[in-house]
């Protein structure tokens, strides 16, 4: 950051000494100064935007937008999956009945009785 603050005042000192000579006026130096501290915060959003990127990613997390699409996907597909399964829907197959045979009981037979 040193090295950042050191091109600054040099910058200055540079435009300073360019209005005492009469080089440029002091209109310039504002416009120049203005259109350098533009340049400045945009590079500065840039990084931060790229390091807020990349902790993001080292920590597991997803982006808003990847997380709805995927929510979309899954949407979609259990929808399909409902769909397909009420279509295709079969009827349990009839299970035969079993005959039950009725088997004739014979008539206990009766035992003669000795008188």
């Amino acid at each position: 950051m040193a090295k950042s603050s050191n091109d600054l005042f040099s910058t200055l000192r540079t435009y300073i000494s360019k209005v005492t000579e009469g080089e440029k006026s002091p209109a310039e130096v504002a416009a120049a100064l203005n259109g350098w501290a533009r340049e400045s915060a945009d590079a500065l959003k840039s990084k931060i935007h790229e390091e807020v990127e990349a902790s993001v990613a080292k920590m597991g997390f997803v982006k808003r937008d990847e997380f709805d699409r995927l929510a979309a996907q899954v949407s979609a597909m259990k929808s399909g999956a409902s769909t397909k399964k009420a279509s295709t829907k079969k009827t349990a197959p009839k299970k035969p009945v079993a005959k039950k045979s009725a088997a004739k009981k014979s008539a206990p037979k009766k035992k003669a009785v000795k008188k």
